[in-house]
């Protein structure tokens, strides 16, 4: 496994996106946690979650309690692992989202995350995305207040601009340790954020890094070589998944990359951390930078 930087604390290169566990479709229990247990198994230390991240109405924290009882569960260590949870957004559990970036209801929301998750401070507390109807200096105001009161160890900021990443740094200074957008092979328009994430000394931690990349071969035999896209093409070349070169390439673009995919399965999240040891070659990462958004 590679490490990289959140902040001051050494993560897995892949990280574990906990999401797909807890919304439409989840697993059973059982196989959640073993989910959680094979990104252990695998070398992965971060793991992102976040309050909102559930099914039904009246479920608020459904995903940060699963990940509690599975990280109390797992029989090895896990003092290395980073929780990385959000708030500022609901599900009312008619399928859509909210936002709510008032400072009350962080405040509220990060002591509530930190109550779930069993932990005395939250490793990095995300805001999740930024309020229209809330001025965005006083949302990551209370990110400010929640890290001298210790509620958080650190600050992240999600689905936001160039300018309120420069607008949360001068507020936040070192406290502001990650930017999570959206950003994939088959979506790029946030690599002015990567950026200036890398400039500032910002993790990056890409929402939905397998767009544009199909599954259907992660469990079966390598896709022939003039099936799919190119980064079919090129898994087929280095008889590994699409998704492993999907994760592959994210880590070229950046060393501020951190890419956390979903998994709902111990097969998917064990593929996706091996993306870590794959090398691909100059010519590989150029006809993959080449590709844009054609790869979707």
């Amino acid at each position: 496994m590679q490490y990289r930087t959140i902040g001051s604390t050494a993560v897995s290169a892949i990280g574990l996106g906990a999401m797909p566990l807890s919304i439409e479709g989840r697993p059973d229990e059982a196989r959640a946690v073993a989910t959680v247990h094979a990104a252990l198994d695998a070398g992965i230390t971060l793991i992102d979650t976040a309050d909102s991240y559930h099914w039904h109405a009246g479920e608020t924290g459904h995903n940060e309690l699963l990940i509690a009882r599975a990280l109390r569960c797992y029989p090895g260590d896990t003092s290395g692992v980073l929780v990385a949870t959000k708030g500022g957004r609901g599900r009312p559990g008619d399928g859509s989202w909210t936002v709510t970036g008032s400072p009350g209801h962080l405040r509220r929301a990060a002591e509530a995350s930190a109550r779930r998750l069993g932990v005395e401070a939250i490793g990095l507390y995300q805001l999740h995305k930024p309020d229209p109807d809330v001025p965005w200096a006083e949302s990551v105001g209370a990110l400010r207040d929640l890290l001298d009161a210790g509620t958080i160890r650190a600050a992240g900021i999600s689905n936001v601009t160039t300018d309120q990443i420069r607008e949360a740094h001068t507020i936040l200074g070192e406290g502001l340790v990650s930017v999570q957008n959206r950003y994939s092979p088959a979506v790029r328009d946030s690599e002015p954020e990567l950026r200036l994430s890398r400039r500032l000394g910002l993790a990056f931690l890409p929402w939905s890094p397998l767009g544009g990349i199909t599954r259907s071969s992660l469990d079966g035999p390598p896709e022939p070589a003039s099936a799919g896209t190119p980064f079919h093409r090129v898994a087929s070349a280095h008889g590994v998944s699409p998704q492993q070169v999907a994760l592959a390439w994210l880590l070229t673009r950046s060393p501020a990359m951190v890419p956390v995919p979903g998994a709902s399965r111990p097969a998917s999240v064990q593929d996706s951390a091996r993306a870590a040891s794959l090398k691909l070659n100059e010519a590989e990462t150029a006809l993959l930078d080449a590709t844009g958004q054609g790869a979707s």
